[in-house]
Parts: structure tokens; C-alpha cells; sequence
């Protein structure tokens, strides 16, 4: 007796599709894009998929677990911080001229290989400051300086998302730009004396218009 399998519910499916990532565009990835220190487009785009292959591991895991996707349960903020702290290990792999800042929480966070003693410095003129952000502008930092920014823009569901009855996404970079910033390119927020939000920064437009014009990567769905 053959015993037929039932369809997935259409939820169900969806979350199940969404345990893959999109795959990248590869004509997305912009030839006249300018990027210093010897990195190459090619390491970027092979970070980009080393990333997307491992979090379709992790979901698929995850799943075979009954467990939610790793997206939609841990922090927005800590979920961009995985992003772009894989971006900071993966790059140097596909790219020898560069190398991870080995100083702890030191800025920034790519330098050029033995430019500083021990391949570490706290806070150095030289090198990549990498952010990921599910915002498409208004970059934070905690100071405005001058340095070399690279974001990685993504897309992907939240732990807020089950609340708004958000169906499940796949994760998917939405675009990659960097660009020279100087500190006239953000714009300070401080704080007042009674609160404690962390003192940031934000890329204003002028930053934002420099690092559009030196786009990396674009994915040509809508946002």
C-alpha cells in the first residue's frame, strides 16, 4: 500500500523554503567598483557565498531540530553582527594583501598586512571598517572619523516578525558599497545627560552619496 504525501501547509512551505538563502546575483557584482588595500571584488563575492552557505547549514539544522531559523530568533542587532563579523574572517581568506584587525574590538576591523606591529592596532588610519545592516542608509558608528567603510545591506526576517504576522524571507544581500568617508561624512548624535544610549554617529547624506556612486554589488529584486 503506497501512502501518499500530504502537502505542506502554505506557512510551513514558506519556512521551509526560507531555511535556503537567495542566491547571488553574479551579474550583480559591479567590475568599476574601486577597492583599497588590494581587495578584490572576488573576495567579497566569495565571502558573500561563504556566508550564504553557512547559514543555510545552520537553518537546515536548525529545522531538522524543530528550532527556528537563527534570524528569526536572535537579536537584530547581534544577527548584524554575525553578518559582518563572518564578512571581517572570510575576506583575508580570498585576499593575502589584508588581514584581520587582531586587536580586540580595534578599529578597523580589515588592515594591510604587517602595516602595524603584530598585524594589531586600537585605533588605525589604515584599513576596512566593515558594518552589516538591514538598513539601506544611516549607518552607525560610534565616532566620526575618517576611514575606508564597507556595509553589506541584507535582508532577512526578525524575532519581531511572527508578532506582524510577517510571512518567512529567505536572507539575501541587497547590496554591498564602501567608499572613503571623511569626518564632515557623518554626522554626530551624542546623547543627553540623563540617557544611556550609546553615543553613535550616523553616515549622512553626503557620506551616503560617496559610498552609493562606488556601489559592489546589487541584487536586481525589489526591496
Amino acid at each position: 500500500m503506497t501512502i501518499e504525501k500530504q502537502p505542506l501547509p502554505a506557512l510551513e512551505k514558506l519556512e521551509v523554503e526560507a531555511c535556503a538563502p537567495r542566491s547571488l546575483n553574479l551579474k550583480g557584482f559591479n567590475s568599476k567598483a574601486v577597492i583599497p588595500y588590494g581587495c578584490t571584488l572576488m573576495a567579497i563575492q566569495k565571502a558573500m557565498q561563504d556566508y550564504l552557505d553557512f547559514l543555510g547549514f545552520i537553518n537546515l539544522e536548525l529545522r531538522s531540530k524543530k528550532i527556528e531559523r537563527l534570524e528569526s530568533f536572535i537579536m537584530m542587532a547581534n544577527f548584524s553582527s554575525i553578518v559582518g563579523e563572518f564578512m571581517g574572517a572570510s575576506i583575508p581568506k580570498y585576499c593575502k594583501t589584508i588581514i584581520r584587525n587582531e586587536y580586540h574590538n580595534g578599529h578597523p576591523d580589515l588592515i594591510p598586512f604587517n602595516h602595524y606591529p603584530n598585524n594589531s592596532v586600537l585605533h588605525g588610519n589604515e584599513g576596512i571598517e566593515i558594518k552589516a545592516s538591514r538598513h539601506s542608509s544611516g549607518w552607525q558608528g560610534h565616532n566620526p572619523e575618517n576611514c575606508w567603510l564597507l556595509v553589506f545591506v541584507f535582508d532577512s526576517n526578525t524575532p519581531r516578525d511572527t508578532l506582524l504576522d510577517k510571512p518567512p524571507i529567505p536572507f539575501r544581500f541587497k547590496k554591498v558599497i564602501g567608499a572613503q568617508l571623511a569626518v564632515t561624512n557623518w554626522t554626530f548624535s551624542g546623547r543627553s545627560a540623563t540617557s544611556r544610549r550609546t553615543i553613535t554617529a550616523s553616515v549622512n547624506r553626503g557620506g551616503f552619496e560617496k559610498m552609493e556612486k562606488n556601489w559592489i554589488y546589487r541584487d536586481p529584486l525589489p526591496s
